[in-house]
């Protein structure tokens, strides 16, 4: 199990961009979300404070994605298009990292991850209100070899 102080190293999949990270709670925060754009990416994320994350190479080749509220801020590398971290619009305070560029941690090693209910996320106005977790998603790894 990850401490919650240790710094982790991470980096996106061709290395160009690197980064150290100190989680909130280690691993504890592992989630997934079921807005149009998570459900598309499908990367588990772990919280970090955003002045607990260090971009130690490659922060330039980093590009922004934003879409509808424009709050969320979302950072992958331009040449190998891997999904790293993101600020967080549920909590600004906070970047969500991507598990699977952390060495050492897959996101295959999480029996089971709660899927956020981000398709109608609490700062919309007129939002239902409801479970903030939409489901489960269970990792059963193939025990005949």
């Amino acid at each position: 199990m990850v401490n919650n102080g240790q710094k982790l190293l991470g980096s996106c999949h061709c290395g160009a961009v690197r980064f150290q990270v100190r989680l909130t709670d280690g691993l504890n925060t592992a989630r997934r979300c079921n807005c149009s754009y998570c459900r598309m990416r499908g990367a588990i994320a772990i919280s970090a404070a955003l002045q607990d994350i260090e971009i130690t190479s490659g922060k330039e080749l980093l590009t922004l994605y934003q879409f509808n509220t424009m709050q969320a801020k979302h950072y992958f590398c331009s040449k190998c298009g891997i999904y790293t971290h993101h600020q967080r619009r549920s909590n600004p305070d906070q970047y969500g990292v991507n598990v699977a560029c952390l060495e050492g941690i897959s996101p295959f090693d999480f029996a089971e991850v709660p899927v956020n209910e981000g398709r109608t996320h609490p700062k919309d106005s007129g939002a239902r209100g409801g479970p903030s977790i939409a489901a489960y998603l269970r990792y059963f790894p193939n025990t005949i070899r």
